[in-house]
């Protein structure tokens, strides 16, 4: 059994406020058909979770390793599924980039479970247990082309709008996600108005690009650049910064 999972990028980002140790964001989340990582289940015997891939941290520091804890909480039959499988996964998805390859590998795997075990958990259902593991995963796990993300990540709403085709460049920086925020806080800190995040989140994700540039569509730009100083000879006219980085993309017409 073989899926696709694919990457995303963040056509804006906005910060709305604060929630505990979390910072709510008001975003639309898009899916780039042309970059996907390969995730396989293969039948051999196996003593425990066996997961291989190119990645770059240990397996249970690893998102689909985390998921794979979830799951099996819920049903016998995850566990055991898994003593005659090991998960292969082809990487092709730079990390640590803002592109989501570790949360979209964990929702393709919470997907591929619930198929290959029949567990028959939802979508919604699905995307409660995600949560816990990432805040991009739910957006992952409802496999829209396009959606409105909002909160902690939770909330997804699909937006109808033709699928883009997207281009990335990924520098080789790898960009510290709490760096960044923490750069955020401390020097460059604000929240959306309600209103400007309604009318954002209403919008097509083209007319957004044409209206808005590289600083005002991603609230986290300015404080990765300050971070990341290689970052601002990215920074070309139509590019613009997904997530906290340290990738760039753009549409291809």
């Amino acid at each position: 059994m073989t899926q696709k999972s694919y990457a995303k990028v963040n056509i804006f980002l906005k910060i709305a406020g604060r929630r505990e140790n979390y910072h709510e964001l008001v975003s639309r989340f898009v899916r780039v058909k042309n970059l996907y990582d390969e995730m396989s289940f293969i039948k051999k015997d196996c003593d425990t979770f066996t997961l291989e891939g190119n990645f770059g941290c240990e397996t249970k520091k690893n998102t689909v390793y985390k998921a794979f804890m979830a799951l099996k909480e819920l049903s016998p039959k995850v566990e055991q599924y898994f003593k005659t499988h090991y998960v292969k996964v082809i990487k092709r998805i730079p990390e640590f980039a803002g592109l989501g390859g570790g949360s979209s590998n964990a929702a393709t795997f919470m997907i591929m479970v619930n198929e290959s075990c029949k567990l028959g958990l939802t979508k919604d259902e699905l995307a409660k247990i995600s949560v816990t593991i990432g805040a991009d995963v739910p957006f992952f796990v409802y496999e829209y082309d396009s959606a409105n993300v909002t909160g902690i990540g939770e909330n997804v709403t699909k937006y109808e709008e033709e699928p883009l085709k997207i281009e990335t460049v990924t520098p080789n920086v790898e960009c510290n996600t709490g760096v960044i925020f923490s750069s955020f806080r401390d020097d460059f800190y604000k929240e959306v108005s309600q209103n400007e995040g309604t009318k954002l989140l209403g919008m097509a994700s083209l007319k957004i690009l044409e209206e808005y540039d590289i600083i005002e569509a991603n609230d986290l730009y300015l404080p990765a650049v300050t971070q990341y100083d290689e970052l601002k000879s990215f920074a070309k006219p139509k590019w613009y910064f997904s997530g906290s980085g340290s990738s760039f993309f753009r549409v291809v017409e």
